[in-house]
């Protein structure tokens, strides 16, 4: 059976040329998520994908980022593959891990993902920097009282209290107290 695995980052992003393109090429069952490649949790289609698929079956992306972002989560993916007997087409790369060359040209193509992704982030922190320097950019806005917070602790009330109440994180509190969390 060929089961289909379709990828957006973003949920006003659409899925319809992947399914596509995965519906010609003959995928019977299509599974899609609309969340960051970056983190295999944030995608529980894909798990459920790989948990469908049987020994002789075969799983089909559009695209290698369509599947992951990292040569590390591409590499455990395909061992999770391999373990169960499943094949893996990617179709607008030509890639088929069935054969050596198929298999090659999946960690040439993982390793340029990986690399592309470092760029665009690199890319991104130095327009933050740039942004900085000249006084464009502020950064996150701040959502937390610290006097209100150092108000509360002074009064005898306890970090996680304090939390609770001002609807932040312990570990803001513990950062506005100026130390870090002890860690349990």
């Amino acid at each position: 059976m060929k089961i289909g695995y379709a990828r957006v980052s973003t949920t006003d992003q659409n899925e319809t040329a992947q399914v596509n393109i995965l519906t010609r090429n003959g995928a019977e069952e299509t599974f899609i998520d609309k969340a960051s490649g970056t983190s295999r949790d944030g995608r529980p289609k894909l798990a459920e994908a790989i948990r469908f698929a049987r020994k002789g079956d075969v799983l089909m992306v559009t695209r290698l980022d369509r599947l992951a972002r990292s040569v590390i989560d591409l590499h455990a993916i395909s061992r999770e593959l391999d373990a169960k007997g499943v094949d893996l087409i990617v179709t607008e790369q030509s890639i088929d891990t069935t054969t050596p060359t198929g298999r090659l040209m999946f960690n040439m193509l993982a390793a340029i993902a990986e690399f592309e992704t470092d760029l665009r982030k690199e890319r991104q922190l130095e327009g933050i920097a740039k942004a900085k320097e000249e006084g464009r950019y502020k950064g996150r806005p701040v959502t937390v009282d610290a006097d209100a917070i150092r108000t509360a602790l002074a009064a005898g009330d306890r970090p996680m209290a304090v939390a609770k109440r001002f609807n932040v994180a312990r570990s803001t509190v513990y950062r506005v107290m100026g130390e870090e969390p002890v860690k349990a």
